[in-house]
């Protein structure tokens, strides 16, 4: 009895002793056995290991592809207009020896600071060297210049064990003293190219107009040119006629014409015309208003007959009278 209760506190020693030299590397994670601060093996592959017990210590790091946000800094590209850049890195553990023997026991919290040095000094060497101006970081050009801050970077971060995977500039902002007279400088850019808008469109509406005005010109000038054209044929035609019916008939078609003369001359409710006696305007009317019956007889040999009666001397206020004056004779409608 007294052997069987030394055995199971030895049992559980042995198995205690047996538990500590074990231990497990995740697939997330690498791991280095310590023995007095030196490094007696590297567990990279996740698994069971072994280590000595009390001796031997196990130091772990994580494996996957970690993430760090540097803080904004002030760059000067080329131009010399400022800008503050906010930039961030992904990185991962590449050598774990080379690791611990940079940063020691302090980790991965000094890495980081170490490693955002490395990439502040980079971003402002590449962000600042000639050539590269405010416009190319804010291009499409700004992937190039990520790559160069990337490249640069992990030849430097290989010192600390590190593989710097990719770098990406989050915000680039102009500085708080500058925004003002950068916004002043794009409104009077956007002011000119507004300008230069309406001055095109100005010129297009001028060349459009004058067009149109051509056009116009055009069209008037071809209708009044076949306007003319038209008239003066009917004009013809119309002195043709006249012609032929002054030909075959000279007496009808003077009083005719006199007739035409008479109607147009005394129109309205009150027509007045002073003329003298022996004015051939009334050569169809007689002394008394009357068409005389010589000349009543030659029209009537005409080819169409025509009523021709004088109205009596005084007539109403609608009628045609006439009168003998000092001077000529009065005709009054």
């Amino acid at each position: 009895m007294k052997r069987a209760g030394y055995i199971v506190p030895v049992l559980v020693v042995l198995l205690a002793v047996a538990m500590s030299t074990l231990f497990i590397v995740d697939e997330r994670e690498k791991a280095l056995v310590l023995q007095f601060g030196q490094i007696k093996q590297v567990k990279e592959e996740p698994g069971l290991g072994f280590k000595i017990p009390l001796i031997q210590e196990v130091v772990r790091y994580d494996d996957r592809i970690l993430s760090l946000d540097t803080p904004p800094i002030e760059v000067t590209p080329s131009d010399d207009r400022r800008l503050v850049v906010d930039a961030f890195a992904r990185y991962r553990i590449s050598d774990v020896v080379q690791f611990r023997q940079a940063v020691g026991a302090l980790g991965l919290r000094a890495a980081e600071d170490r490693l955002a040095s490395i990439l502040t000094t980079q971003t402002r060497a590449v962000l600042g060297a000639e050539g590269v101006t405010s416009n190319t970081i804010l291009s499409q050009d700004r992937a190039q210049l990520m790559i160069r801050i990337r490249n640069q970077s992990q030849a430097r971060a290989q010192a600390l064990g590190l593989d710097v995977v990719d770098v990406r500039l989050k915000q680039t902002n102009l500085p708080e003293q500058n925004l003002d007279a950068t916004f002043a400088r794009m409104r009077a850019e956007r002011e000119r190219e507004a300008a230069d808008e309406i001055a095109r469109g100005e010129e297009a509406a001028q060349r459009v107009r004058a067009q149109a005005d051509r056009t116009v010109v055009e069209l008037v000038s071809e209708a009044r040119r076949e306007s003319e054209i038209v008239r003066g044929e009917a004009d013809a035609e119309r002195n043709r006629i006249f012609a032929e019916a002054f030909t075959s008939d000279p007496d009808f078609f003077e009083f005719y014409r006199s007739m035409a003369a008479y109607e147009r001359a005394l129109q309205g409710q009150n027509s007045t015309m002073v003329i003298t006696p022996d004015s051939e305007f009334f050569n169809f009317f007689d002394e008394s208003g009357a068409i005389p019956s010589s000349t009543r007889a030659q029209v009537g040999t005409g080819t169409a007959p025509v009523q021709a009666e004088a109205p009596a001397a005084p007539s109403d206020d609608t009628g045609t009278e006439t009168a003998d004056t000092e001077g000529g004779t009065v005709v009054s409608q």
